[in-house]
Order: C-alpha cells, then structure tokens, then sequence
C-alpha cells in the first residue's frame, strides 16, 4: 500500500483548496495521513484539538484518509508513520522554489519523495489566515469551506 503524509503548509486542511489536495493526492496513493503541526508558538484561531476533531469529522467516512498531529520534521513524521511520499500544497511559484529546494534535501537525506501540488486557481489566496479574521469579526465564511462543512 503506498502512503502519502500531507502536511497542510500555511492553510488548514478544512479550507476548500486543500480539500481539493486531498482528492487529487488520492489519485497518486492508496493513503494520505494529513499531518497537523502542534507547534505551540504559530497562532491559530482554533486551538490544535478543535482543529484535529473538525478536520477528523470531515473525512471520517475515508478509510483511505487519516489524520494525525506531529512535532517533528517532516521526515521524521513520514517515516514514522510508513509513508515513502510527502505531499505539500503551494499557492505561488515562491513556495514552489522553496518546496523544490526541500524536497531535494529530503530525497538526498531520507530518499521520501515530495509531490508539490498547486491549488487550484480560485483558491490561491485562500488561506486559514483569512478565515481565522473572518471568523474573529463574526463574518460569514461559507464561500471558503466545501458545502456541507461543519466548522465546530
């Protein structure tokens, strides 16, 4: 069974975009476990268990998509987990190069591979920062989440 760790970057995995990473990551391998960052320093509207349950509701009728929180590198999560793959979202050409660059460090270190990803285009510039201050001022987001999302 090939497994993918994706690891959501700078936008959370309940947005639309990266719903639409997980479907197409799906088409590369039999298992994508979405990885959530647990670092305590990185501000979050939603504290890290609201985030992990709401995330784990979405796709808790996929057998194929698992979802874990880590506070580790990358590789070290990945390997942890069985996965030979990573899978990051990007929106722009910089977080291309930038991903790129780690990617190959990654191979060259630990041999996990990297598939990059862009969003596609009418969701490059959503991101969980904008929800985050959407949600703050009591605005509605439904045009940022997938129709049928429960934000909890």
């Amino acid at each position: 069974m090939k497994k993918i760790a994706l690891f959501p970057g700078t936008f959370d995995p309940f947005t639309i975009g990266h719903q639409s990473l997980v479907t197409r990551g799906l088409t590369l391998v039999d298992e994508i476990v979405i990885a959530i960052g647990i670092n305590e320093r990185k501000k979050t509207y939603f504290p890290l268990e609201e985030r992990l349950l709401a995330i784990r509701r979405l796709y808790e009728d996929n057998p194929c998509i698992k979802v874990e929180s880590y506070d580790s590198l990358t590789v070290d999560f990945a390997d942890k987990i069985g996965a030979r793959y990573i899978l990051r979202g990007i929106r722009t050409i910089n977080d291309f190069e930038y991903e790129k660059n780690i990617a190959a460090v990654n191979r060259k270190l630990t041999g996990i591979d990297t598939f990059i990803l862009f969003t596609e285009p009418e969701h490059t510039h959503i991101s969980s920062s904008i929800v985050r201050e959407l949600l703050s001022y009591g605005k509605d987001i439904s045009l940022f989440v997938p129709k049928g999302t429960k934000l909890y």
